[in-house]
């Protein structure tokens, strides 16, 4: 299978557990890498035979500043769901960074990344 990545999509959501993350917002960063065959678009140098990542991109995007949830595991279903939406998407990665998560301590990064196929 093929792989078609987008990575360090950043958007700004209203995701988390707490009021202030909810009513402040924070930017969520996304990684998605999508399975799907590229040999049909490759071979016709078509578009419309393969995903269009600046299409799902923008998707992907009003996911994340969407309805709020609280955690980003759910956001991270809600954007897989997204993705499988699109027929030539057999799996899709889709990793959920949030860098501004409420932790007293320093550090980098928090994520959730999932892995979801086609049934």
């Amino acid at each position: 299978m093929d792989r078609v990545t987008l990575r360090g999509l950043r958007v700004r959501g209203n995701h988390g557990v707490f009021e202030h993350e909810r009513e402040e917002g924070q930017t969520f960063v996304v990684d998605l890498a999508l399975g799907l065959d590229t040999a049909p678009a490759a071979a016709t140098d078509d578009l419309t035979r393969t995903v269009h990542y600046g299409e799902l991109a923008e998707e992907v995007a009003a996911v994340v500043a969407g309805e709020p949830v609280d955690l980003i595991e759910t956001l991270a279903q809600r954007i897989a769901d997204t993705c499988l939406a699109h027929t030539l998407v057999e799996e899709v990665e889709v990793t959920v960074h949030k860098p501004e998560a409420p932790i007293a301590l320093p550090f980098d990064d928090v994520t959730v990344t999932i892995t979801r196929r086609r049934a």
